[in-house]
């Protein structure tokens, strides 16, 4: 089964969005509080999340995913404010060029990429599960991306100490790969609980990608020597906007159902996109789960 993902219907619906201040965040935000939705946006940046937040009328959420300690107490406002929580838009992400340490000590692409979604998506799983038990399923989406196929995950290496950092492309690559193999093992850990967990590589359908004039460029690896360096005609005709990149995530976050079970992986609207060989090992899945448990255990509430 291949089908696309169906039109979203996302009205009454609570969904957080993360990286929101900007691209396919921000794109994605607008569009669903267009719809209907209650959107509670997200972002690094205090003056940019919050002109998101006044365009969809929400209140604007602020967090350095490269600081742990605001992962927590971002987790507890929401908690405090958001008596339900229909759909966790893990979206916010990066690529960072040097390697750099953030102040927990960790390599700043595997933290913010991985490590801090995978904290707040521990943190709100209760509420998500208490949902699924009242009203019906709930959503876990992560961005993910192409790139995944590029990665190579080490356990014994996570912060890229022992081997080529690779302008930050490889470094970022293997945290698109940890996105899915973090959503399959969601998908294994709460099956049969009414939450369900997928990750996407932003685009839209082939041949349908947008040029309007209301059209942003994602600010995505824009600082980064490739990109700086491509002439800026080729950059727009290879450049995603963010309304493109957010489709996927709007239609996952908005449909009825999702045309495929728990745990998977698409490229743009479809299911089944190409994927990294370890993506398929269920083992390591389950090894990353454990290993990044153990770094934010301090974070996490007491079992």
């Amino acid at each position: 089964m291949n089908d696309p993902i169906g039109p979203p219907e996302p009205a009454g619906r609570t969904v957080i969005v993360t990286g929101a201040s900007s691209g396919i965040g921000a794109a994605a935000a607008r569009r669903l509080a267009s719809l209907g939705a209650t959107v509670l946006p997200v972002g690094r940046s205090p003056r940019r999340t919050a002109e998101v937040a006044a365009e969809i009328g929400a209140e604007p959420y602020v967090a350095d995913f490269a600081d742990l300690a605001q992962v927590r107490r971002l987790a507890d406002t929401l908690l405090e404010r958001c008596p339900r929580i229909d759909v966790l838009a893990n979206n916010a992400g990066g690529l960072f060029a040097p390697r750099q340490e953030t102040v927990d000590g960790h390599e700043l692409t595997f933290q913010v990429n991985h490590l801090a979604p995978f904290l707040l998506t521990m943190l709100l799983t209760p509420r998500l599960r208490e949902g699924a038990r009242e009203r019906g399923p709930v959503r876990v989406i992560t961005t993910s991306s192409l790139g995944n196929r590029f990665g190579r995950l080490r356990l014994d290496d996570l912060e890229w100490r022992r081997r080529r950092y690779g302008g930050g492309w490889i470094a970022y690559s293997t945290t698109k790969l940890m996105n899915i193999l973090f959503t399959r093992e969601l998908a294994r850990r709460t099956r049969g609980t009414g939450l369900e967990a997928y990750c996407f590589h932003p685009t839209s359908e082939p041949g349908r990608r947008r040029r309007t004039p209301g059209a942003h460029r994602t600010r995505f690896a824009s600082a980064s020597r490739p990109m700086r360096l491509l002439p800026g005609p080729v950059l727009d005709r290879i450049a995603l906007t963010a309304e493109d990149g957010a489709e996927p995530l709007v239609r996952l976050a908005g449909a009825r159902a999702v045309p495929a079970e728990s745990g998977t992986y698409f490229h743009g609207l479809r299911p089944g996109g190409r994927i990294n060989r370890q993506a398929d090992s269920a083992e390591l899945a389950r090894r990353l789960w454990e290993v990044s448990a153990e770094f934010v255990r301090s974070d996490l509430p007491p079992a």
